[in-house]
């Protein structure tokens, strides 16, 4: 999560198996086959601008063969990416709060890597998004230790 926070897709991509195959059960996102598929993912994530997000944990689970996050997740999304997703916001400097609540699985392969990503989303964390105009003030910005 770290390396995804930071947008450092070296140290992202090293966790995530050639085989990987990740499936985001509740939007349109679809399914992505092969490591090629994930890096390209996260690039155009990290294009969007709205790498800002925080994932307030209800519930972690770890074991050899899987990891289990779940809880609230909030994004900072700029406007620009949400008029060039068709949403009509007032200001497209301004960032605004996608809210969701999501269940996400990372199985593990035998040599240590991620094999996939299954997130689960409940509700529609774009609905009246653009009524949650968030204050500059409020998003705060992962730095890693000793930047």
């Amino acid at each position: 999560m770290k390396a995804e926070a930071s947008l450092d897709m070296e140290a992202l991509m090293a966790t995530v198996s050639e085989d990987a195959r990740y499936e985001n059960f509740g939007d349109a996102t679809g399914t992505l086959i092969g490591k090629a598929a994930v890096q390209k993912f996260y690039e155009d994530f990290a294009a969007s601008g709205a790498h800002k997000l925080h994932l307030d944990l209800d519930r972690l689970v770890v074991d050899r063969h899987c990891i289990l996050t779940e809880g609230v997740m909030r994004m900072a999304y700029p406007g620009r990416t949400l008029a060039h997703r068709g949403i009509e916001v007032d200001d497209p400097d301004a960032y605004y709060l996608f809210e969701a609540h999501m269940a996400i699985l990372w199985p593990i392969g035998p040599d240590g890597l991620f094999i996939g990503e299954d997130s689960y989303t409940g509700g529609d964390g774009f609905a009246g998004i653009a009524e949650r105009r968030i204050d500059p003030a409020d998003i705060v910005v992962y730095e890693p230790a000793g930047t």
